[in-house]
C-alpha cells in the first residue's frame, strides 16, 4: 500500500508541475552542440518559454507529455518513497540506540531513487520525446515521431538515475541537461550510429560546443519545478497516508 499512495501522491504533484517540465525540456534542447549566439533563441527564460508556448502551440501544449508523465512519476516515486516508507516503517533508519540515523536514512534514500528511475527510465523517454515535439517555427531537438519504449531506452537510464539521485539543483543540472539529450537524441550528423555514446560524452560535447553554461540550460525552470513538485508530493503522501491509516482503523473496529 505504500507504494501505491507514494505513486498516487506524486502524480497529484505531476499534474501541478508538468508545464515546467515541458519548459526545461525545451530549454535544454536549444541550440543542441551549437555555439551560443549560432542560433535562434526561441525561449529566452522560463516565462517567456511559457508565453511561447502557450501562444505558438497552444495552452493544451504546456501540458504535453502528460499521461507518460504521470505513469513514471507513479513508477518512479512509488518505488522511491514507497521504499522509504517501507524501510521506515520496519525501522531500517534507526541506530542501535534507537534513533533516526541520518547516514542510513540519505543511504535508503538515494538507493531508492535510483531504483525508481532506473525502472521508470523507458516511460521518460516517450515523455521527452512527446513534450519535444512542437510546431516547426519553435521547434527544438530532434522531432521524433512517438515511438513506445524505443530500443536505446534502457540504455541511458544511468543517466536518469544519477540526475535523480542528485540532491542539489545546481548538481543535478548538467546531468539532466545530459539524460534529456540521450533520451531525445537522434543519429549523428553522417546518419551513422547516435549522436551520444553516453552520459559522459553528452556532458563533454555540450560543455565544448556550448560552453560551461550549456550545461546548465533550463536551470530556472529546474528549480522552480524542483521546489513544488518535492512539497506537493510530500503532502499529497502525507495526506493519503493519514486517510488510509484512519479508513483501516475505522474498517477494523
Amino acid at each position: 500500500m505504500d507504494f501505491l499512495l507514494s505513486g498516487l501522491a506524486a502524480c497529484g504533484a505531476c499534474v501541478f508541475t508538468n508545464p515546467l517540465e515541458v519548459v526545461k525540456t525545451r530549454m535544454q534542447l536549444q541550440g543542441e552542440l551549437r555555439a551560443p549566439g549560432s542560433y535562434p533563441r526561441h525561449y529566452r527564460n522560463v516565462f517567456h518559454a511559457f508565453l511561447t508556448i502557450g501562444r505558438v502551440d497552444g495552452p493544451a501544449a504546456l501540458q504535453r507529455g502528460l499521461a507518460p508523465a504521470l505513469l513514471y512519476q507513479f513508477c518512479m516515486n512509488g518505488i522511491r518513497l514507497g521504499t522509504y516508507g517501507l524501510a521506515e516503517a520496519r525501522g531500517y533508519l534507526r541506530g542501535p540506540d534507537g534513533r533516526l540515523s541520518p547516514g542510513r536514512s540519505a543511504a535508503t534514500g538515494a538507493l531508492a531513487g535510483v531504483m525508481g528511475a532506473y525502472v521508470g527510465s523507458p516511460i521518460y523517454m516517450v515523455k521527452t520525446h512527446l513534450q519535444a515535439q512542437s510546431a516547426s517555427e519553435i521547434a527544438v531537438g530532434h522531432q521524433y515521431k512517438h515511438q513506445l519504449f524505443p530500443t536505446q531506452s534502457w540504455q541511458t537510464a544511468l543517466a536518469s538515475a544519477m540526475a535523480s539521485s542528485v540532491l542539489v539543483v545546481l548538481a543535478m543540472t548538467p546531468f539532466d541537461v545530459a539524460s534529456t539529450r540521450l533520451y531525445n537524441q537522434p543519429t549523428d550528423a553522417c546518419g551513422k550510429g547516435l549522436l551520444y555514446r553516453g552520459l559522459v560524452d553528452a556532458l563533454t560535447q555540450t560543455a565544448r560546443a556550448e560552453g560551461f553554461f550549456g550545461l546548465y540550460k533550463g536551470l530556472g525552470a529546474a528549480y522552480f519545478r524542483l521546489g513544488p513538485h518535492t512539497i506537493l508530493s510530500l503532502l499529497f503522501w502525507d495526506q493519503l497516508r493519514h486517510l488510509y491509516t484512519r479508513h483501516s482503523h475505522g474498517a477494523g473496529r
